[in-house]
């Protein structure tokens, strides 16, 4: 495990991200996934090295799962990121490293899937409607997110030569806004979630890898706790 730093600076950036979260239901959530430049804050201040890292690169799936060499997360494809784009090549136990130095944590499975279905604002922009559950996290239909074919065009970030499959990740705040006022709950990259404390984890929301069938809410996913892949990230919650 990373080491971590003395609580009084994990209080200190609560507080400077507190006007990026959103309350939902007794929490809140970030509104957009935790970006390389978030992460990097986190790598500078406790000297944390990923497990990509030290093995030399994360994965990527072509013809089975395959270890590419340099790609981590502050270069995701192999080329330096954009400061925007959503760290990915983190396992979920780096991922909540990354949540309690910032005073906070990963959430729960229940959490993660109130914040992306059920509209928790009183007065929300049409066309969400306080009270209404989603079957996506961009409403009644997935257009607006960043997924394959299904969902529409967005400006991404010219990685699709490096894949053989999908276009890759769009940085936070260009995808359509969705259910709480959230982004990329649907596609982008899957988000690692809380479920127990086994070695299998939850990942939801899908990504720009999937169609939109895998961002609807009846879809589920795992992975062992320390996969560090090109396709999932993460965001925090916190108690309110």
């Amino acid at each position: 495990m990373p080491r971590l730093i003395p609580w009084i600076f994990a209080s200190l950036a609560t507080s400077a991200v507190a006007s990026e979260m959103q309350s939902i239901d007794g929490f809140l959530i970030d509104r957009f996934e935790v970006t390389v430049s978030e992460f990097q804050r986190f790598a500078d201040a406790t000297g944390f090295v990923s497990q990509a890292e030290q093995a030399g690169g994360g994965e990527v799936y072509e013809f089975g799962w395959q270890q590419k060499q340099g790609w981590v997360w502050s270069s995701p494809f192999g080329r330096p990121a954009h400061p925007n784009e959503p760290a990915v090549h983190v396992t979920f136990d780096e991922a909540e490293a990354y949540c309690q130095w910032r005073g906070a944590r990963l959430p729960t499975d229940e959490e993660w899937m109130k914040a992306a279905y059920t509209e928790y604002r009183t007065t929300p922009p049409a066309p969400f409607e306080a009270g209404t559950t989603y079957p996506y996290p961009t409403g009644h239909s997935p257009l607006g997110a960043n997924c394959l074919g299904d969902c529409g065009d967005l400006p991404r970030l010219g990685y699709a030569s490096l894949l053989d499959r999908g276009l890759g990740p769009v940085t936070a705040g260009v995808s359509k806004p969705g259910v709480n006022g959230l982004y990329d709950m649907g596609a982008n990259v899957w988000e690692w979630v809380q479920r127990g404390s086994g070695r299998i984890q939850g990942t939801r929301g899908g990504s720009w890898w999937y169609g939109a069938g895998r961002m609807h809410k009846d879809d589920t996913a795992s992975k062992p706790r320390d996969t560090a892949v090109v396709y999932i990230g993460f965001r925090c919650a916190v108690d309110e």
